[in-house]
């Protein structure tokens, strides 16, 4: 399946912080063809443009996907207001996940903000041969601590003001963690400085590293052009489509 657009059922429904929630979808379909690193378009209720959401869970058992959002509008605000057993339209599986590899030893995850939700997945994936670096604002924004534990793998947490965990930057203790031991591959989402530091700090250590980018979006399947992003392939530079070329890319193809 390349993509389906229906309305599904709104089975679960949380709020995690102040403006975050998260929202459990029943969808088989496409829960049984979503991988990490996609993401879904979201008609909210009274809007003519979708808003695009990251996946942070995807159950094949049970046929379900999650996605945990921040009210950035009021696209968003709408959708925040569905409730459970309630209908949502969406398209979806949508974009480039990232690469999953069985030989993996060891990976790193790094979220930043809610750049944190599509590493759960990845972490269900890997287990204790993950690494996950959380990085929030301030302890109010902190998500998904607990998910991630129940994974396996080893967290670490860190704040911009050290009102919870370490007190610092991401790349702070990734860079402690890599001078510790060498890891097979980095995967991150988050802000444009924070995946760029993050491609700086893979090239030095000669680690392979993929980024998962945001863009503005209308269409979400590549036909609008608007989520354009600078990339470099065989030496040349070229214009990808966040939605369709993407949203994850190898972060030596990025043009920062």
């Amino acid at each position: 399946m390349k993509y389906k657009q229906d309305n599904y059922r709104v089975i679960q429904k949380d709020t995690l912080a102040k403006d975050v929630f998260s929202i459990t979808i029943n969808c088989p379909e496409i829960a049984e063809a979503a991988q990490p690193g996609q993401f879904v378009h979201i008609l909210p209720p009274g809007h003519t443009l979708r808003r695009p959401i990251s996946i942070c869970g995807i159950d094949h058992e049970k046929g379900t996907l999650r996605i945990v959002f921040i009210v950035k509008g009021e696209g968003t605000k709408e959708i925040s207001k569905l409730n459970e057993g309630d209908c949502i339209d969406m398209l979806a599986p949508l974009g480039h996940g990232f690469s999953l590899k069985k030989n993996y030893k060891k990976i790193i995850l790094i979220g930043g903000g809610i750049g944190n939700p599509p590493m759960l997945p990845l972490a269900e994936k890997y287990g204790k041969n993950s690494i996950v670096i959380s990085g929030f604002r301030n302890a109010e924004a902190v998500i998904l601590q607990e998910d991630f534990i129940k994974t396996g793998a080893h967290t670490f947490l860190c704040t911009d003001d050290g009102t919870m965990g370490q007190k610092g930057f991401v790349t702070d203790i990734l860079k402690s963690e890599l001078e510790k031991e060498k890891a097979d591959a980095i995967y991150a989402c988050g802000p444009v400085p924070m995946l760029k530091s993050v491609s700086e700090i893979a090239d030095k250590f000669g680690i392979y590293c993929e980024v998962s980018l945001e863009e503005r979006m209308g269409c979400g399947i590549g036909a609008c052009l608007v989520c354009a992003c600078k990339v470099k392939k065989d030496g040349e530079e070229h214009f990808a489509h966040v939605c369709k070329n993407g949203p994850v890319f190898n972060s030596k193809e990025v043009i920062w």
